[in-house]
């Protein structure tokens, strides 16, 4: 049964399944793998199932239909007090075999058609009267009214539509409330691609600005890469004019040294004549101090004498 549990299910949230149909799967007597969490489920079948009791029967307040014919069931109805909507209940082909067994379900206020065909208890003297006085609100038993007459099948399927259009009535809440939250969903979406599109806008200003910046950075970077260059052509010009006066200056100071050079040599010839006076007149002072000191003798003999 979890098994098929799980393949009915599939990916859907127990808390959204509606009606459910376990019928002809295998059981291990009990109930399981139904769990709490199916709490709007209004419509269950487990038809020929295997069940001996309702052990872990889970709490559904919410249902109105259960269907739990042709199983081996004895006992336990006091579990369905759980079910406090319930309005249809299908126990045919089980095990009941007392009027006791069906006292529980005194306490579902709810309660209009019960079916227990083919069960022992239908054999006992007054069942239908016992049963009808058991179960107040009850208005059809085993398909027969209170005063034995056969409920259509018309009213039957009177009874199902009116539990489809309940049914299809909170579907179409649900599907309101779907449409609205989709619509909410969508101008959510419509906000958030408005906003999508204002921040692209917002990018593409920046992107905008950030390339006219980056076109005006390249245009100053050009303009201070051909002053540079204007700079170092000035400066290479400068340098040139230096190279053509140091050039002019060594050979000027050349053409000096060679002057000087030639009047060097005139010079020297002038130094030479220079000396000859020189040497002349100091032998002209030489012969007259020896003239002097030669008197200067002579007149000192004379004293001595």
């Amino acid at each position: 049964m979890e098994k098929r549990i799980k393949l009915e299910r599939g990916k859907n949230d127990p808390a959204q399944i509606k009606k459910l149909f376990l019928d002809n799967s295998q059981s291990t007597t009990s109930i399981a793998g139904l769990l709490d969490e199916f709490v709007n489920l209004t419509v269950l079948s487990m038809n020929n199932v295997g069940l001996t009791s309702l052990k872990g029967f889970p709490r559904l307040p919410n249902l109105i239909k259960l269907k739990l014919s042709d199983n081996r069931i004895s006992s336990g109805l006091e579990i369905l007090v759980d079910c406090p909507n319930l309005i249809h209940l299908d126990l045919s082909g089980n095990r009941i075999a007392d009027l006791s067994t069906l006292e529980p379900l005194q306490k579902l206020a709810n309660l209009k058609t019960l079916d227990l065909y083919n069960c022992d208890v239908t054999g006992i003297d007054g069942y239908r009267e016992k049963v009808f006085d058991m179960l107040q609100t009850l208005e059809t038993l085993d398909g027969y009214d209170k005063n034995g007459e056969d409920v259509d099948a018309s009213e039957d399927e009177d009874e199902d539509d009116d539990d489809e259009e309940y049914d299809d009535d909170e579907d179409d809440d649900d599907i309101v409330e779907r449409d609205d939250e989709d619509d909410d969903d969508e101008d959510d979406d419509d906000d958030d691609d408005d906003e999508d599109e204002d921040d692209f806008d917002e990018d593409l200003e920046d992107s905008d600005q950030s390339e006219d910046s980056n076109e005006g950075g390249i245009e100053e970077a050009e303009e201070e890469e051909e002053e540079e260059e204007e700079e170092e052509e000035e400066e290479e010009d400068d340098d040139d004019d230096d190279d053509d006066d140091n050039k002019v200056g060594l050979n000027y100071l050349e053409q000096e040294i060679d002057d000087e050079e030639s009047d060097g040599g005139s010079y020297e010839v002038d130094d030479e004549d220079d000396d000859e006076d020189y040497s002349d007149e100091d032998d002209e002072y030489r012969g007259e101090k020896r003239k002097r000191d030669d008197e200067d003798v002579g007149k000192k003999e004379d004293y001595e004498d």
